[in-house]
């Protein structure tokens, strides 16, 4: 695809002291916003249930709803994207986000917050397709760089929406709701200020082309296995607040910590083991202890402390796999790196939109079942890994080199 050619000086004027394009920096801050949705409802789940009569399983579909259109949007963000070029595509899902974060906020009932986190998460999807794309497309250094740059701000997001969430939350379970839809606004105005008009593809992608994607072995092992362990990580997510039954302030510390490990384990850790003992490896004994873990928690579900820690540590094992599996996923086959990103998140969503409510069904009649079924898929996801290592042998081969600015250019439209 032929693309217009920036000048040197252009180059310059667009890029921040530290070295990265203030377009970049504009995407990751609203990356960070977007992530906060994640476990910005976690200190509130109970105090949502207490107020609007709801049980776990109920409530536990804030969840639900969102993962599910998030994964099945993501089948048709590479198709938008396309057709009306990256910028227009992340604002769009910016601005349904700021909406639908709102309007639940303004609820009345379990059902309309349910029903409107699902609109959430369309937006949800249109913008961190589109964003991860951007973010490799024109970030400086590389694919590895640009990952740890995107996981960073996943964990930035993660660590700080929990937080966010017991503070606003103290105040009323509205607070968090209200808190993003500001938030994403202020995003919404830096990315129309900051990120330049890209131009479309000649050639529109279609919206077979994540499943043309996932004849690719590669690309179908790790998708596979996000799903399994993502039914581990939204059951950590989703039901601890749940045996913890603690206040919305304690449970966004607890939730802090654990995204803060996310994010230092993502960005500092990964890379160096993954250097040293290969990416499979590494992305196996990761899982391996989160299954661990998740047993543990649910061997002494009655001790706080023990669902504490276990929450905490969870954010070590599962930043350096965060990292891995991303960048796995970019490499695992040879297709767009957007239509990469769609296929992936629409399999491994699956995982994340079922665990919630099973989990929440299981905890109303034991609450332990819920971790101890979340270790098993987790262990699952490790032998998923392993039978499908063979179509995975190359990615320690890949050496990434610089993007060109017509590559990032090609990648940012989603071509």
């Amino acid at each position: 695809m032929s693309t217009p050619q920036l000048t040197r000086d252009d180059t310059a004027a667009a890029t921040s002291p530290t070295g990265q394009p203030k377009a970049v920096w504009a995407v990751a801050f609203a990356s960070v916003i977007a992530f906060m949705g994640i476990g910005l409802v976690d200190p509130i789940l109970k105090p949502i249930g207490e107020q609007l009569n709801a049980t776990p399983s109920q409530v536990s579909l804030l969840f639900t709803s969102y993962m599910a259109v998030t994964g099945v949007a993501m089948l048709v963000t590479g198709v938008i994207s396309s057709r009306f070029g990256a910028k227009k595509t992340l604002l769009s899902g910016l601005a349904i986000i700021i909406v639908f974060a709102a309007l639940a906020g303004m609820s009345g009932s379990i059902g309309e917050i349910i029903g409107f986190r699902a609109g959430w998460g369309l937006g949800n999807a249109l913008f961190i397709a589109t964003a991860l794309a951007t973010i490799v497309g024109a970030a400086t250094g590389g694919v590895a760089k640009a990952i740890i740059l995107y996981e960073a701000a996943l964990g930035i997001g993660i660590a700080t929406g929990p937080l966010l969430g017991g503070v606003l939350g103290g105040i009323s379970w509205r607070g968090p709701f209200f808190g993003v839809s500001v938030l994403m606004a202020i995003a919404f105005i830096a990315i129309v200020v900051l990120l330049p008009e890209m131009p479309k593809p000649t050639k529109p992608t279609s919206i077979t082309a994540p499943f043309k994607a996932l004849r690719h072995r590669g690309l179908l092992t790790v998708s596979i296995t996000a799903l399994l362990y993502n039914f581990g990580f939204f059951t950590l997510l989703a039901f601890t607040p749940f045996p913890l039954d603690m206040g919305t302030y304690a449970i966004g510390f607890i939730f802090c910590g654990w995204g803060i490990l996310l994010a230092l384990t993502s960005v500092f850790l990964a890379p160096k083991l993954q250097a040293r003992f290969g990416s499979l490896p590494m992305m196996a004994l990761s899982l391996g202890l989160f299954a661990v873990d998740l047993a543990v928690m649910g061997m002494f579900t009655e001790h706080k402390i023990v669902l504490i820690v276990g929450v905490v540590i969870a954010g070590a094992f599962l930043g350096v796999n965060n990292t891995l599996i991303t960048e796995a996923v970019m490499i695992s086959a040879p297709v767009e790196r957007s239509t990469a990103s769609a296929a992936y998140s629409f399999v491994r969503f699956g995982g994340g939109a079922a665990a919630p409510w099973v989990a929440g069904k299981l905890g109303e009649h034991n609450m332990s079942l819920p971790f101890w079924l979340g270790a098993a898929f987790t262990a699952a996801a490790v032998a998923v890994l392993y039978i499908g290592r063979g179509a995975l042998a190359h990615i320690d081969d890949h050496d990434p080199a610089p993007h060109s600015v017509e590559e990032a250019q090609a990648i940012t439209v989603g071509d």
